[in-house]
Parts: C-alpha cells; structure tokens; sequence
C-alpha cells in the first residue's frame, strides 16, 4: 500500500445516528452527501471528508477525534460559541488553554469541544 495514492476518512462513532445527523446540521452545517445502512458521509472542504456511524463505544475516546482546519479561528468559534457550543480548557502543562484556546510557540492557535456523544472536535487554523 502507498499511502500518498489514498484518501484518508475520519470515523467518528456516535450512539444515534439521527440524533448526531441533526445536532452536526444545526451546529456545524454539516449535511450527509451520502447515507447508506452503516452510516453517513459528510464532505468537507479540500475534498476532505467524515464518516459517522453508530457504536456502542461513542464517545469513549479522551482524545481528539476530528481535527477541523479553519481559515479564521476568532470568526469560527465566535459562530459556534453563538450556537451553544462551549469550549474545553485544559492544562497539560506545555499545552494549555485561555478562554478555550490553546496558542503555541509558533502563533498556530486551537480550540476543542464535545459533541453530543463526547467526541472531541477540534479547530484549528489552517
């Protein structure tokens, strides 16, 4: 296998389908391209995409399941914060957030929170 000549697709577990499909909708804008019986598709920009599915072990990872890459983090987390999201803090010593962002030696900037289901989402700039 080469991976330079394949397409790598985020899997993110949730508990119901339908419940994420909507909160996903009215959160992020996100709109399935495809649904099928094992889940939904969703297409991102730069011809990045996601696959949601429901599991029983949604939400169980402590660590970053989706990474999305923004042109502008203060436009992007003002609109989510508007939409109810609340940003994580954390404090792992070298990696600490203010206000839910975390800002690294080289000025690249992050922030994460949960979906529904416990999946940590994470924006960042691109």
């Amino acid at each position: 296998m080469d991976l330079s000549r394949t397409i790598a697709v985020a899997a993110l577990p949730v508990a119901s389908l339908n419940d994420a499909s909507s909160w996903y909708r009215d959160h992020l804008g996100a709109v399935p391209a495809e649904t099928n019986p094992g889940g939904s598709l969703y297409q991102c920009g730069g011809g990045t995409s996601f696959f949601m599915y429901e599991s029983q072990f949604a939400g169980t990872n402590e660590a970053t399941a989706l990474m999305l890459q923004v042109p502008d983090l203060d436009e992007a987390i003002a609109d989510l914060r508007s939409k109810g999201i609340r940003f994580e803090e954390y404090d792992f010593g070298e990696l600490k957030t203010v206000d839910g962002v975390f800002t690294a030696p080289d000025g690249s900037r992050n922030a994460w929170f949960k979906d529904p289901d416990g999946n940590i989402i994470g924006v960042g700039t691109d």
